[in-house]
């Protein structure tokens, strides 16, 4: 298991095919990170699906409001959704959007992250400054590289859970 340096900052999210820790940073997005704590506590992360996967990108979930459906039209609007929380400002940092670097999705307006966010699978550079950075994966990211592809992939993983450490 990684050194958990900060329990309370740590993210440990549940796949298929094993645990995935984010070391969140909170010195440099703090509602970010604030948001995504709050989000797991709450258990709105739990059993949603990664609803965009593209190969040698990334994997986007947590869509809380539309992301744990398991019908076909719900899985088709998952993506478009967010939690029941004010969206967040963006937080633009001078951190590079590297292999395993967690993003906050948002819309064409840099103030509406919410609840969604994408784990980079390689450097995607371009998104520099564009997109919160606000974790990094520090074990697992085998797990991440696993994660059936599509938009919407036709048989979506999902995050089983997501627990902040100090709670586990």
């Amino acid at each position: 298991m990684a050194e958990i340096k900060d329990p309370e900052n740590t993210i440990i999210v549940e796949l298929k095919d094993g645990n995935v820790v984010i070391e969140l940073l909170p010195d440099v997005a703090p509602k970010h990170a604030e948001r995504m704590k709050e989000l797991a506590r709450a258990g709105e992360y739990d059993n949603v699906c990664f609803h965009r996967v593209i190969d040698g990108f990334m994997a986007q979930t947590g869509d809380v409001a539309n992301g744990d459906m398991e019908d076909g039209f719900n899985l088709r609007m998952a993506g478009t959704g967010g939690s029941s929380l004010p969206n967040l400002p963006a937080e633009f940092s001078k951190l590079p959007h590297d292999r395993g670097t967690l993003g906050a999705a948002r819309s064409a307006n840099p103030d509406s992250a919410n609840s969604q966010f994408f784990i980079n699978f390689g450097d995607n550079h371009f998104l520099n400054g564009q997109y919160t950075v606000y974790g990094r994966v520090i074990e697992g990211m085998e797990h991440v590289d696993a994660i059936t592809r599509g938009e919407p992939p036709a048989n979506p993983d999902r995050m089983i859970s997501v627990k902040v450490a100090a709670d586990v």
